[in-house]
């Protein structure tokens, strides 16, 4: 696997330049804390579980809970991350935020997407259109790490890349807080015990503030809840089919018990009539 294929599986929130908002750059960037080693090890810190609406054989994601996800990765985290395998179309399918085909349509012109080569052979933009991916707020690789000092991951398989899956992306972005005495924070980095890749030691600032994105259902826009929101989002991300998979273990658990009563009563009625 290549470098770059190693960089997509790392996830974080990368931190922009000195100055720009904290709204606008939700990068989930992980890997930006190696860049920083902390002095001396710091605890990892347990990962907050979640009784999230899928779990169990018999979970299903939370709809309103998914378009308020894709609320925030809109206004914060695309800034610096793409979900390459993420298509516009998908959000309007079964299982998922379940968009109408108008607000699919809507979404995707709010991007730009790079095409061509058109009739003379020049490349041009368009307006995002259903059949596209979440594209990359950068044009390389290049770009975003002379911009942001690193290769921002793309979020697409982020909640299966790390081991808790939702609860660590809920837990990361909940789990800032002042370093203890014995570990140096280094200038232009913070303290996140969840963040075991660099010791604790993120350079990312807190992500994620109360009132930072505007919830149109009146879900209250805690930074809490918006972390639950954006976590199950990038689960459904990961995950799109899940519930398909539950219909059908459960579908095929039924007939299995099924097929052993009906092996129990012919096996009694085997030996019934040697008798």
């Amino acid at each position: 696997m290549t470098q770059k294929m190693t960089n997509t599986f790392r996830f974080g929130f990368a931190s922009k330049l000195a100055g720009v908002a904290v709204s606008g750059a939700l990068a989930l960037g992980l890997f930006l804390g190696a860049s920083a080693p902390a002095q001396a090890a710091a605890a990892e810190a347990p990962l907050k579980h979640v009784a999230w609406s899928f779990s169990g054989p018999f979970g299903t994601y939370d709809r309103d809970a998914l378009r308020r996800g894709y609320k925030v990765y809109k206004e914060v985290c695309s800034t610096c991350h793409a979900m390459g395998m993420v298509h516009f179309r998908n959000l309007a399918e079964k299982g998922g935020p379940e968009f109408t085909a108008a607000e699919v349509k809507a979404i995707a012109s709010e991007y730009k997407v790079k095409d061509g080569p058109d009739t003379s052979g020049e490349m041009f933009e368009r307006p995002g259109e259903g059949k596209d991916p979440f594209p990359s707020p950068y044009p390389n690789d290049e770009a975003a790490a002379a911009s942001l000092g690193a290769v921002p991951p793309d979020l697409s398989l982020i909640a299966k890349a790390r081991e808790g899956g939702a609860d660590y992306i809920y837990s990361l972005l909940n789990g800032y807080e002042e370093a203890p005495a014995n570990v140096h924070v280094p200038a232009g980095g913070n303290y996140n015990p969840v963040f075991v890749v660099g010791s604790g030691i993120i350079a990312m600032p807190k992500p994620l503030n109360d009132g930072q994105v505007d919830y149109a259902d009146g879900t209250p826009n805690t930074a809490e809840q918006m972390s639950k929101d954006v976590a199950q989002f990038l689960m459904w991300a990961a995950e799109p089919k899940l519930e398909q998979r539950h219909r059908l273990g459960l579908e095929v658990v039924i007939y299995l018990i099924a097929l052993a009563g009906i092996l129990y009563f012919a096996t009694r009625k085997v030996w019934s009539d040697q008798h």
